[in-house]
């Protein structure tokens, strides 16, 4: 039973890490092997595919503006969705339930159909090409979801632990940083990991909104047409390894959700 429950787990993580493992093999496979249809594993490793993605056709700087982006629109989604979600989750005034339909309702909108109005309000307003305009693009799309998953997250944490604290001298607000937000941790980690991989793999937006300065994902779309497999590769490497870099940073919050902690 054992053996099975082994063989079982093993399955499930080859589903969940096998494509990437294939993919970064296969992006730094020889051209001259890689449609080698008789070899499995090339015979040496290259890393010419994602030189030629980076300084070539210019992915470093896209790489970078991604970063950017991903970022600030966290950034800006948390310091207005937390709030909001606090308040969604400690007061109760008229229309709260109505307030979170709209909020959701918001995403069921395509961005096609906003996408002239969003241009010319971006000329207007000189945000155009521009990484902040970008990410305030991308911080719109996640706030309702941050909002949210914050309220669910702050709901959690017993009010009485505030009062508590508020007894012994601390205001409201110093009753939230102090008490409810080193709780809220863990919550807000996994919000902050739905953000950052919105944020990461939006394309359209980020195509509409930018000429120079694109995201990684627009810089791929505008050249993974005409470019060979083995470059295609490459560019989900350079997609993915960031995102499990954030993933890793943040995990030590994100485990604790289990009860688990990190020495």
């Amino acid at each position: 039973m054992k053996a099975i429950y082994i063989l079982l787990f093993l399955l499930i993580l080859f589903f969940f890490i096998g494509p990437i493992v294939l993919s970064i093999i296969a992006s730094l496979t020889p051209a001259s092997e890689f449609y080698d249809s008789t070899k499995i594993f090339p015979s040496h490793f290259t890393f010419e595919h994602i030189k030629t993605l980076l300084f070539t056709l210019g992915g470093l700087k896209a790489l970078f503006t991604s970063i950017q982006v991903a970022l600030i629109a966290i950034a800006v989604s948390f310091l207005l969705g937390i709030p909001a979600g606090y308040a969604l989750a400690r007061y109760y005034f008229p229309g709260k339930d109505t307030v979170k339909l709209i909020m959701l309702f918001t995403r069921s909108i395509p961005l096609i159909v906003i996408s002239v109005a969003l241009v010319t309000t971006y000329i207007r307003l000189n945000l155009v090409d521009t990484a902040l305009g970008v990410a305030l693009a991308h911080a719109a799309m996640i706030l309702p979801f941050t909002v949210i998953i914050t309220s669910s997250i702050f709901s959690s944490v017993y009010i009485e632990y505030e009062e508590a604290a508020m007894v012994f001298g601390l205001t409201r607000f110093g009753a939230f940083i102090r008490i409810t937000l080193p709780l809220s941790l863990p919550g807000l980690a996994a919000s902050a990991i739905y953000a950052f991989i919105m944020s990461w793999n939006e394309v359209f937006a980020a195509s509409i909104l930018s000429i120079q300065n694109r995201t990684l994902p627009a810089h791929i779309l505008s050249t993974a047409m005409a470019s060979p497999d083995y470059l295609k590769y490459a560019m989900a490497t350079i997609m993915t390894i960031p995102a499990l870099i954030f993933i890793f940073i943040i995990r030590k919050y994100l485990i604790a959700i289990w009860g688990i902690s990190l020495k």
